[in-house]
């Protein structure tokens, strides 16, 4: 399935309560639904965004190449991970808690964003060449990532394991993943997390966790629904919603995306020593203290997720061992 039209199939499964809105909610000839924390959110075109004003002291941080171009080049996800990134109900215009955050840092940066949709390998290639300038996509900080990006935090990094609804099963720790079929996706630190379970599995004398790929998030959920798989292990924010939205599934368990070691930290990322991230750091906390951050993350039910500050470069999760 096109990942531009995803986030439709998902709004359309048994048990959804998208609605169309009406009367004093979402905009006329938009969409509403039930966000991660039940949040009723927008899902049509037409987003009347919280926008930010420009902050002298933060844009004057900026590198003088950015303050000249005008824009700020952001990469965001190109797979429809509602309520992250996704696209809106006309497949069209692109939505969601990333470019909102991404919209007020550009805009407390006197910027105008300009979205760039990309694969996962491929935001990290647009860092490396200069094509972008940041990337908004859910990256959490990591020391290996550390290594050649720089970072700016503003959301907590939850994830959670999400089963078929009326399963039961809880998800605590490795013990109990073993022998399970669990979904997730890769290069992520939820399946580092899950690598890890299964080796701890391992040495314990349990069976390992068998884990899976897939392409798209609706493979997932068929393989899901279908019993060929126990669980999907992704981030909180994505899951929250698909469970409220489908109806077809549930929470089996929530993690901070650091493990047990270090709190995970949800970071806008760019390439290190470029100049950019004080300016980030600085416009986001801007934001946070001016109480617009607040406003976006009530908006798509991720308060829980809100960080007092912005912190750049913190520590981060740690190398897998080898």
């Amino acid at each position: 399935m096109n990942p531009r039209t995803l986030t439709a199939a998902l709004a359309l499964a048994a048990g959804s309560v998208l609605l169309t809105a009406c009367g004093g909610g979402a905009p006329s000839g938009s969409t509403a639904a039930a966000g991660a924390s039940g949040t009723t959110i927008n899902t049509g075109p037409d987003q009347h965004r919280i926008r930010g004003t420009k902050d002298p002291k933060a844009a004057a941080l900026l590198p003088a190449r950015v303050r000249a171009a005008g824009a700020l080049r952001i990469g965001v996800g190109a797979e429809s991970a509602p309520p992250l990134s996704f696209y809106a109900s006309d497949d069209r215009t692109l939505i969601g808690v990333e470019e909102d955050i991404a919209t007020l840092v550009a805009d407390t940066l006197g910027l105008k964003p300009q979205f760039d949709p990309l694969s996962w390998e491929n935001l990290f290639v647009g860092l490396d060449s200069g094509k972008l300038d940041a990337v908004f996509a859910n990256v959490t900080v990591t020391e290996e990532r550390k290594e050649k990006y720089d970072f700016a935090t503003y959301r907590l990094d939850e994830l959670a394991m999400e089963a078929k609804k009326g399963s039961g099963w809880k998800v605590h720790g490795a013990k109990d993943v073993a022998g399970k079929t669990i979904a997730v996706s890769s290069g992520t630190n939820q399946e580092k997390i899950l690598v890890d379970w299964s080796e701890q599995n391992e040495k314990a004398g349990r069976e390992p966790v068998g884990i899976k790929y897939f392409q798209k998030a609706s493979d997932t959920y068929l393989a899901l629904q279908s019993g060929r798989i126990d669980g999907y292990f992704g981030p909180n924010p994505s899951v929250a919603y698909h469970v409220h939205t489908a109806g077809q599934t549930e929470n089996a368990g929530t993690f901070s995306g650091g493990g047990k070691s270090v709190q995970g930290k949800i970071a806008v990322t760019t390439k290190k020593d470029s100049g950019l991230v004080k300016a980030y750091a600085a416009a986001l906390r801007k934001v946070i203290d001016n109480g617009r951050y607040g406003k976006v993350l009530a908006r798509w039910g991720l308060t829980a997720e809100a960080l007092e500050t912005s912190q750049i470069n913190p520590p981060g999760l740690p190398r897998t061992a080898n």
